[in-house]
């Protein structure tokens, strides 16, 4: 059996340089890879492409990365909660492609799977489709959307084993069993580590032939980004 566990999160970032084009799992900052994050901000690589649903918030999430000018390009979803992206994005500072969040998790999906390019209707007739190839399929207008090119994936799960198998929990299972696989190296960084053949195969969201280090993370804040109480 293949193990693939590293000792720490400076091991598993081997490798990483600057330039790089790197995916991120989570949504909003639930099941973000807050381990890698944090050793991407002291490595202090730089001119980082990031491929994620959301940009984090100012002090939290890619926000760290944000605020250290370290990444060049945006590719998101929804960048709402997050005042310094706004920022260098209208002062020119930060290059920003915004598509739609489906197609972004197909995009991250068709790289899992090894295929080149899909046809979508999301975006047809708007700016999502400018300069892109389009076709009709039974009277419907399609956009050709090809697959991402990434060469680090850093995903969070809840738990996994020294194979690389792994479970999600919650809403977490969100974009990063789609990005496992889905880049050159993925990393993924779990809650809890437990030995090979631990873990009941019915249970597992994603096998190890997808990942190719793990490591067991620590001091996951798991902060909520906007929490509304009801008043007594």
């Amino acid at each position: 059996m293949i193990i693939k566990t590293v000792r720490s999160v400076s091991e598993a970032l081997n490798g990483v340089s600057d330039s790089m084009t790197m995916m991120f799992g989570g949504f909003g900052l639930s099941g973000i890879p807050e381990n890698a994050i944090s050793e991407l901000v002291i490595l202090g690589v730089k001119e980082l492409t990031c491929i994620s649903n959301n940009a984090g918030v100012d002090d939290f999430g890619l926000g760290l990365l944000l605020q250290k000018k370290q990444i060049k390009k945006m590719i998101s979803s929804y960048v709402g909660e997050n005042a310094e992206f706004e920022r260098q994005m209208l002062s020119n500072e930060l290059d920003v492609e915004l598509i739609p969040q489906g197609t972004l998790a197909e995009r991250c999906r068709a790289a899992q799977a090894g295929f080149p390019a899909f046809y979508t209707p999301a975006g047809y007739g708007t700016e999502v489709a400018k300069g892109k190839e389009t076709r009709e399929f039974d009277g419907k207008m399609y956009v050709l959307e090809k697959a991402f090119e990434a060469d680090f994936a850093f995903i969070k799960a809840w738990k996994g084993d020294e194979a690389g198998n792994l479970i999600f929990k919650g809403t977490a299972r969100n974009f990063n069993p789609n990005m496992c696989g889905a880049a050159k190296i993925t990393v993924a960084e779990v809650e809890e580590l437990v030995p090979a053949g631990e873990l009941d195969p019915n249970q597992i969201h994603i096998p190890g032939i997808f990942v190719q280090r793990i490591f067991q993370g620590v001091n996951y804040e798991k902060r909520i980004e906007q929490l509304t109480v009801r008043q007594r």
